[in-house]
């Protein structure tokens, strides 16, 4: 079992990594103390016809640079595959601004070749590498030092059977003709607004009951306040205030210290210093907004004249084609796509790209009443009206 702790070892790793057609990547961190991850653990290994290597790096090592792994994802000779790649990703790109290319996740191909919905990674082992996952280290702090025999094993185990995964997986979407669905599915991993958190947006993540403009507008300005102040110290949002608190003070409008003190869900550390000075700060600001200037909720769904019956046609259509094609339900409409074709949107996911060839033709003959639905032995198929 290899562990790498100097730039120079990874380096020449990277450089062996380059000259296979990909490697396989994956991360260990710890992200409960912490607004961003903390990198504990990286995981490599490659295959091919000319051999096989796989290894542990320690970016926790005093000196060591993770430049050389950053080169090897901007190499566009290598495939860099990840399974579930979105937390990995958001590491790297908080890091050093790197997005792996080209990029490849197991997770969304297994999805377009009918393993259901967001698959695991242990069934992908069991189902195509046909082997067995000791999980038992999942959850273990990888920050600490050394790293025990089972946390390296599981950790290697990670890499070294998503080759064979990757390798399956990719033939089987050449042999059908889908590698250009993962190809597109692919640009919203690799675009870095993915991984951007715009303290200006925090407040549309609060869940709310109203739509009062005075209130969202000081939702806003408490949530900025919160992203700004977790992200500037690195520590997580709930840290400084919880989601409930937020609407709290939002409803009760404190203007000072002793105001705070009678909140029935401000941390106690909150209730003074930095943050509580940060808190009326934030209401104050949230008060003086101008009424054209107040936040407004999107409610363009909520007052979509669905049609109950059709949004219920579209929904056996979905099954039955993403059943025929062997496609995850999930990745081609959500329930609340499909309300808004049978509403008259047209601006939809699903019939954009490859889910229009999937379902979403078919979708706008019901909608607009050219063909129908019956049943044809185990099937449902579409006929003509």
């Amino acid at each position: 079992m290899k562990t790498i702790t100097t730039t120079e070892d990874l380096a020449a790793f990277c450089q062996e990594a380059a000259k296979r057609p990909y490697v396989t990547v994956d991360t260990e961190f710890l992200r409960e103390r912490t607004y961003y991850s903390k990198l504990c653990l990286v995981q490599l290994a490659y295959q091919d016809d000319k051999g096989a290597d796989a290894a542990l790096v320690d970016p926790l090592v005093e000196g060591l640079s993770l430049e050389p792994l950053y080169a090897l994802f901007r190499d566009q000779g290598c495939v860099k595959v990840f399974h579930a790649a979105r937390q990995d990703l958001e590491i790297f790109y908080v890091d050093a601004g790197v997005i792996p290319e080209p990029l490849f996740d197991t997770q969304v191909a297994a999805m377009v070749c009918g393993f259901g919905e967001q698959v695991g990674y242990e069934t992908l082992v069991r189902k195509i590498a046909k082997s067995d996952l000791d999980k038992s280290s999942r959850f273990t702090d990888w920050s600490r030092r050394p790293l025990t025999d089972a946390q390296a094993t599981y950790a290697l185990a990670d890499v070294t059977h998503l080759r064979d995964i990757y390798e399956y997986l990719s033939a089987r979407l050449a042999k059908s003709g889908r590698s250009k669905w993962v190809a597109e599915e692919m640009a919203v991993l690799k675009d870095p607004e993915t991984y951007q958190s715009d303290p200006e947006n925090a407040w549309k993540r609060v869940k709310t009951r109203t739509q009062s403009g005075k209130f969202l507008a000081i939702v806003r300005e408490l949530a900025r306040f919160r992203e700004d102040y977790a992200q500037s110290r690195n520590i997580p949002r709930n840290r400084v205030f919880k989601d409930d608190a937020l609407v709290e003070l939002a409803s009760t409008k404190p203007l000072s210290e002793n105001d705070l003190g009678r909140s029935r869900l401000l941390l106690r550390e909150a209730r003074k210093g930095d943050i509580a000075n940060g808190i009326l700060a934030a209401i104050k600001a949230g008060m003086a907004v101008a009424p054209k200037d107040m936040p407004k909720v999107d409610g363009s769904r909520a007052k979509l004249q669905v049609n109950p019956a059709l949004a219920d046609m579209l929904r056996v259509l979905l099954k039955a084609k993403t059943d025929d094609a062997e496609v995850a339900t999930k990745l081609i409409a959500t329930s609340a796509d499909l309300d808004a074709l049978a509403a008259g949107e047209r601006d939809v996911a699903a019939l954009r790209g490859w889910r229009r060839e999937v379902f979403g033709n078919d979708a706008l003959e019901l909608c607009e009443g050219r063909v129908g639905l019956a049943v044809k032995g185990q099937k449902v198929i579409t006929v003509a009206l």
